[in-house]
């Protein structure tokens, strides 16, 4: 892991376990486990002022491009759930997916249990859209 940990804005955590909370499809053993992970995760991440997080961080809004073995590579924006829509490459920050890269940076290489089973994910490289609670969150 590049910075040692998740890195994470201060209103975004907030805002993320806000959205964590109001999960309604917790039936599902891969969400409920990925979200179980991400908790735990969180736990021990560093925690920084808007405007401390380095820009290579996946955040809200960021476009992060990936590689995996399984589906090569590919470039997904992460958004708050409402604005969520896989035909624009917008994934809902509680996809299994979004949970997996959420605080992680360029470089970095995670390994992740999504529906289509456990999975490498390489961080080829990250882009930051409009500030990340400006407008609502794109």
């Amino acid at each position: 892991m590049k910075y040692g940990q998740l890195i994470v804005d201060k209103r975004e955590y907030d805002l993320l376990k806000d959205n964590i909370a109001n999960y309604k499809s917790q039936d599902d053993k891969i969400y409920r486990d990925s979200i179980k992970k991400l908790n735990f995760q969180l736990e021990s991440a560093k925690i920084v002022e808007d405007g401390m997080i380095p820009e290579d961080v996946i955040r809200y809004n960021s476009i992060v491009s990936i590689e995996t073995p399984s589906f090569g590579e590919r470039s997904y924006q992460i958004v708050t759930p409402d604005k969520g829509n896989i035909q624009q490459n917008k994934i809902s920050v509680l996809s299994p997916m979004a949970i997996a890269l959420f605080g992680y940076a360029t470089g970095d290489e995670i390994e992740w249990h999504f529906p289509s089973g456990m999975n490498k994910v390489n961080i080829i490289g990250v882009k930051q859209q409009v500030g990340p609670l400006e407008n609502e969150m794109v």
